[in-house]
């Protein structure tokens, strides 16, 4: 593997834009070219050489590493981003996959599925015991790591893309940057109490939906401490997902050359020859009109491992070996939050009170104190939930009101009040702005009729991730936390609760 330019420090995640813009990319040529199939292979060979003249070159594994791949079959890569850093560099010191991602391209299922690893999974590393799964990749770089993983699986690997993130800052500043909704105040200065102890990147990244450019963004996915692996990787997992959405093929394949040569440096991959471009270029067109569903690990904290049981292994490995799009959970009734009336002896009045599901309860002052504080910075109503989550508190150091610009460079106004819940880095959050027409509310699941507002609900598999309606000059929404730890009932209580301040 050659080494990483000392001038870069790679972050966590990227590898969906590189298959975005490689894979879509060279799909485009193979889909709209009118040339005879010579002129698709040279258009692909001059790609393919920017690609491998950058310095990160071809993949060499064992010859039994990978299994074979028929002619017209579905096809499982694996994604390998290492963790190397600056520190690490200058020491020479052994380099861990800090990103395991399998995806899985099979036209006949219906989706194309993804399924993250935990870089701390407990595994049985093929001659060298138990250890975290990423130790496989210091051990014996990509090929161990991919005879650890079909020996956990036991499903076939096609083909290999290891990735050194040093170019991911350049990538997303030439492709626009990415607007995400950054779900609490991330600090690090490696000073107590915020630091890590001179060991993790420094951050300073503030609540709230914005756009993130090349080093805030690299901050945002490679941040590793005083959270879990499975929230850093759904950390991970929302930045790429929505550079997906916001994205554009177009983008891709008309800056597909500079594009290649920022790749081409840090990237490798065992998929180098035409023959097996054109398979699996085949294929991606095949599955491109399926939707991407994710198989979300199921693991659990065990000390410093992340651990699963066999049949949870069996169970989210058949979800990604046969996925299948999800469709939207359908409501039965009317909502969540339930009335039930009383009528006192002696009067025609009725007393309304509102029932809550299970682990919602009512709120505190908190949160309305806040808001009216919030609604001063304003020019527009503030909204604040007058339900909580159980167990969860309101973060005034968190929230703020805040300038977001639009890609035209229109300026708009927005806020944030950030709520922690009782797991360890799970956070929801409410938001509103005066832009109202931000990415993360472009097509919706559904739209449903509640106590007389029209909410806009977004959904992650089963779960609702957002939650959004619209009021006079603004739009707003309720966020899951990373993990969408709250239920669907709770979300949608919590948003029916919502007050307003002016």
């Amino acid at each position: 593997m050659s080494a990483t330019p000392t001038d870069d420090r790679p972050p966590r995640l990227a590898w969906s834009m590189y298959k975005r813009f490689l894979l879509a990319a060279l799909v485009i040529v193979l889909a709209s070219s009118t040339a005879v199939a010579t002129a698709v292979l040279k258009e692909i060979k001059d790609d393919k050489d920017i690609f491998f003249s950058g310095g990160g070159g071809k993949l060499k594994l064992d010859k039994d590493a990978l299994q074979g791949v028929d002619a017209g079959g579905p096809q499982t890569i694996l994604l390998l981003g290492s963790d190397q850093r600056y520190v690490d560099i200058k020491a020479k010191n052994p380099v861990r996959s800090d990103t395991i991602i399998l995806l899985r391209l099979d036209p006949s299922k219906g989706a194309t599925a993804v399924m993250s690893l935990p870089r701390d999974l407990k595994v049985h590393i093929p001659g060298h015991g138990f250890d975290k799964i990423n130790a496989a990749y210091a051990i014996g770089g990509p090929t161990l790591s991919v005879k650890t993983i079909r020996s956990l699986l036991h499903i076939p690997i096609n083909h290999v893309v290891n990735v050194n993130f040093g170019g991911f800052r350049r990538a997303v500043d030439r492709l626009g940057c990415v607007y995400t909704d950054v779900d609490r105040r991330y600090f690090n200065d490696n000073h107590p109490p915020f630091g890590g102890g001179g060991d993790y990147a420094t951050i300073d990244l503030k609540a709230g939906y914005q756009k993130l450019c090349g080093q805030n963004a690299l901050d945002f996915v490679r941040y590793r401490h005083f959270d879990t692996d499975l929230v850093r990787a759904a950390r991970q997992q929302q930045f790429l997902a929505d550079a997906k959405d916001q994205i554009g093929v177009g983008k891709l394949f008309s800056d597909r050359k500079a594009l290649l040569k920022i790749f081409g440096r840090y990237t490798q991959t065992d998929i180098t020859s035409g023959d097996a471009i054109l398979r699996l270029l085949k294929l991606a067109f095949e599955s491109a009109q399926n939707p991407v569903q994710e198989a979300r690990f199921p693991g659990d904290i065990t000390g410093d491992y992340v651990t699963v049981t066999p049949s949870h292994l069996a169970a989210v490995t058949k979800r990604f070996m046969n996925a299948t799009p999800v469709s939207t959970p359908k409501s039965s009734d009317n909502g969540t939050v339930k009335q039930a009336t009383s009528k006192k002896k002696g009067s025609s009045k009725r007393k309304v009170k509102t029932v809550l599901p299970p682990g919602v309860q009512v709120a505190g002052q908190g949160a309305e104190d806040e808001a009216v504080e919030l609604a001063v910075k304003l020019p527009f109503s503030v909204y604040y939930p007058k339900a909580a989550i159980a167990g969860a508190s309101l973060l005034p150091d968190h929230s703020r009101a805040y300038d977001i610009f639009d890609r035209g460079g229109h300026k708009y106004r927005a806020y944030r009040m950030v709520f922690k819940t009782m797991l360890l880095g799970q956070y929801y959050g409410v938001e509103g702005t005066s832009w109202q027409g931000p990415p993360i509310l472009d097509n919706p699941s559904e739209r449903r009729r509640l106590g007389g507002r029209t909410y806009e609900l977004f959904y992650d598999g089963s779960r609702l991730r957002l939650v959004s309606w619209r009021s006079g000059k603004a739009v707003y929404w309720i966020s899951n936390t990373l993990l969408s730890s709250l239920g669907n009932q709770q979300m949608l209580a919590l948003a029916r609760s919502m007050g307003r301040i002016r």
